[in-house]
């Protein structure tokens, strides 16, 4: 039985951890909390998975909040004019739900599933000593930590990583009693708030650790308006500053929370990193050789909602390439091409995650401003959440994006209508 450690305990390590068990793996994790301590510690993340994401956790059965965590049927877009009014406004559907489960909840449920399915479960904080000591047992090291000593065994990929510095300065606040969007009352939606030249308010149904809630998340420009939470440690004026941000910028959102509260004094958090690439392969002192993980080697900006989906597709493409391998060495050169493999998929979520982290293009606004007028273009951008490869056939070429808008407009008009859903809001 070949055995494997995995180092760190998020999406990505425990999913992989999991299908590992399935496949009769002998396998180990290493996390630096026990289950107890995440479940009942700070917010770790804010996450969207949509439908492939969500299928990887079904085809391993661990799926476990499915029935509780609210369905996500689809994603909005609205942009704030110079007055705080909306310019853009509509709302796409997705082809298949998302949904959202705090990472306190799902790490720590994931955690005790692994432990009881077999796996061994070391709580121990790792530093690249310790890998050096304990790889010399194992014939697989994979590092999913995504911070601290271990990420400086990977080298950054220049080529691959246009900022050297974070673009957004973030803050999270997992909130109770939240109102409807009162354009669709009858489903759940991502609303995507854009506020040009000042940054973006994500709005997301989700289940945590005291029920249903949702997330305010707000992306500020750094510098801006928006980039005020850093130092603040008080859970209660991060809310009071987040409300404060959205009566003056978005006061349709602000509108839904009257009667807001945290859902728990843990429920916020704030902070910055730059997006990065790096090199997969990592070098122990001793020689030996360790393969990253997830946001350890490709780590988008959250602008995009895509940390928690190519986590879990980092996850199982490792384990189909594992799999697939059979009794083989790890070595580098195995390494090199499992992580090749998944680039295959992450390529297209950095590509489009860095272009919208810039000033959007006249083509771009384009297809943003269609999509309120033709539902098919709201569909296709809420859908590509899902599949970012979409992108390259519609959204960054102007002459793609023309023909794309051109052809989509002469079937609504040969249709006798534009719009499914509802209208605009002015």
């Amino acid at each position: 039985m070949r055995k494997i450690l995995i180092v760190g305990a998020g999406q990505s390590g425990l999913q992989l951890a999991l299908g590992l068990l399935s496949q009769g793996y002998d396998v180990t994790l290493m996390s630096n909390r026990t289950a107890d301590e995440i479940r009942h510690g700070r917010v770790m993340s804010t996450q969207c998975m949509f439908h492939t994401a969500l299928q990887n956790e079904r085809d391993l059965g661990i799926n476990f909040w499915e029935n509780q965590a609210p369905r996500i049927e689809g994603l909005g877009v609205s942009v704030a004019g110079p007055e705080s009014q909306r310019l853009i406004d509509w709302v796409g559907r997705l082809d298949g739900y998302a949904q959202s489960v705090d990472q306190r909840v799902k790490m720590a449920g994931w955690m005790e599933a692994f432990a009881q399915r077999g796996g061994q479960l070391v709580i121990h904080g790792a530093a690249v000593g310790d890998l050096d000591y304990f790889a010399r047992t194992y014939d697989l090291v994979l590092v999913s930590a995504g911070k601290g000593e271990l990420v400086s065994m990977f080298a950054r990929d220049a080529a691959r990583s246009p900022y050297d510095a974070p673009q957004r300065a973030l803050a999270v606040a997992y909130v109770h009693g939240m109102g409807p969007r009162p354009e669709h009352p009858e489903f759940d939606a991502v609303r995507c708030n854009l506020v040009p030249g000042v940054g973006e308010l994500f709005v997301m149904p989700t289940w945590t650790v005291s029920g249903r809630a949702d997330i305010l998340f707000w992306e500020g420009i750094p510098g801006g308006p928006l980039d005020v939470f850093q130092g603040i440690r008080d859970p209660q004026e991060h809310l009071r500053l987040t409300l404060e941000l959205l009566e003056r910028f978005l006061p349709w959102e602000y509108a839904r929370c009257a009667e807001v509260e945290l859902t728990d004094e843990g429920g916020t958090l704030a902070g910055r990193y730059a997006p990065t690439v790096r090199k997969p392969i990592g070098r122990l002192p001793s020689g030996g050789l360790v393969l990253g993980v997830a946001d350890v080697v490709v780590a988008n900006d959250p602008i995009t909602g895509q940390g928690s989906n190519s986590a879990s597709k980092c996850a199982a493409s490792y384990l189909a390439s594992i799999v697939e391998h059979g009794d083989r060495p790890f070595d580098g050169e195995w390494m090199q091409s499992a992580f090749d493999r998944y680039w295959e998929t992450a390529r297209h979520v950095t590509k489009w995650t860095n272009a919208m982290l810039a000033p959007p293009p006249e083509h771009v606004l384009n297809v943003l401003g269609a999509a309120g007028q033709l539902q098919p273009v709201a569909d296709r951008f809420a859908n590509g959440f899902n599949d970012p490869g979409d992108f390259e056939n519609f959204f960054y070429d102007p002459a793609l994006a023309e023909a794309y808008l051109a052809e989509v407009g002469a079937a609504a008009a040969s249709a006798g209508g534009g719009r499914s859903a509802e209208s605009p809001a002015a």
